[in-house]
């Protein structure tokens, strides 16, 4: 019995009836285009929840850039803060990765939250657009984003940032793992030598595939089963996504790594891969910072936004992004 069973039990004030992404009936690759169509709400439908929140548009600049990859080019799409008097010089660098599977979403997933995050936390961000599977299977998606990683490095003063400011990676869900993924790749590469990658942001990560679950913490990775039918994600969903990826951060030496901030939540199948991530990162002398929401699924802060555990969510993301800022590397 996991000791993480007590986080499952569902929270108070979440409905009684979720949907659960995808189903009924076995998931197959010629339902993505119709279950993108349901998932990708365009900005101007969801204006209406954010209007009082976003900023003016005189607060910051948008800019979209392309970005050569193998095979082709990708777009990376930019907010960068409105300097203000008391602003001295560049600002620090966010690089995002949307969730969605690796194989939904895009530019507009979570564009009015970052640009509302660069505006209050003064960051340049760079929300990268990449390939998707199962068009695009792995590792083009990865290949993709560290190829963006490089680009913002080189283009940093261009778009009003420093890494030297602060380079951090995020990502929610499997922009998680792509966010872990590159961090990772960059530990080694000479090009970041200069220019280290010194804060990642994990949001509900997926960190390795289930049948590599290494067998020394079986007794710790429970939730892919304990959490199989929870609600917007479930592991039929999961093991579905799955087929087109590669998931190797849990497994990947975490020497090396920057301060790292983790949100988890309780009634997720991913559960308790980020617990024995955080934990083994800690056990290597990394710094870490966790939040968990108890008794609430996988992005249920963007489903569920007026509940209090996601106005807690969104507050605690600022405050783990100040604190990864702030943490020496």
């Amino acid at each position: 019995m996991s000791q993480y069973l007590h986080l499952s039990e569902p929270d108070p004030e979440l409905p009684g009836s979720i949907p659960r992404i995808g189903g009924p009936g076995p998931l197959t690759e010629d339902m993505i285009p119709a279950m993108r169509q349901a998932l990708d709400v365009p900005l101007s439908q969801r204006l209406d929840l954010y209007k009082t929140r976003l900023p003016a548009d005189s607060a910051y600049k948008l800019e979209d850039h392309t970005v050569a990859v193998e095979g082709g080019e990708i777009i990376v799409h930019t907010v960068s803060p409105t300097p203000t008097d008391s602003e001295n010089g560049p600002l620090p660098v966010l690089v995002y990765f949307h969730g969605g599977g690796w194989a939904f979403g895009g530019l507009d997933t979570n564009d009015f939250d970052l640009r509302i995050l660069s505006v209050d936390l003064r960051l340049v961000i760079v929300n990268v657009d990449y390939r998707l599977a199962p068009e695009h299977r792995f590792p083009t998606g990865l290949n993709d984003c560290y190829a963006a990683l490089k680009w913002t490095v080189e283009n940093a003063k261009k778009i009003g940032g420093s890494t030297e400011k602060g380079f951090l990676v995020c990502g929610a869900s499997s922009g998680a793992n792509l966010a872990a993924a590159v961090t990772h790749r960059s530990l080694k590469d000479p090009f970041f030598k200069n220019h280290k990658v010194t804060g990642q942001i994990l949001q509900i990560p997926a960190l390795v595939h289930p049948a590599a679950y290494p067998p020394e913490y079986a007794s710790e990775l429970l939730s892919y089963e304990q959490n199989k039918d929870a609600p917007i994600l479930s592991k039929e969903l999961m093991d579905f996504l799955y087929t087109t990826q590669d998931s190797p951060p849990l497994l990947a030496d975490p020497t090396g790594l920057p301060p790292s901030y983790l949100q988890i939540c309780g009634l997720d199948p991913l559960r308790d891969e980020g617990l024995l991530y955080e934990r083994l990162l800690c056990e290597q002398g990394v710094l870490t910072k966790l939040d968990i929401y108890p008794g609430v699924p996988h992005g249920f802060h963007a489903m569920l936004p007026g509940m209090r555990a996601a106005k807690k969510w969104d507050a605690d993301l600022r405050q783990g992004v100040k604190w990864v800022l702030n943490t020496p590397v």
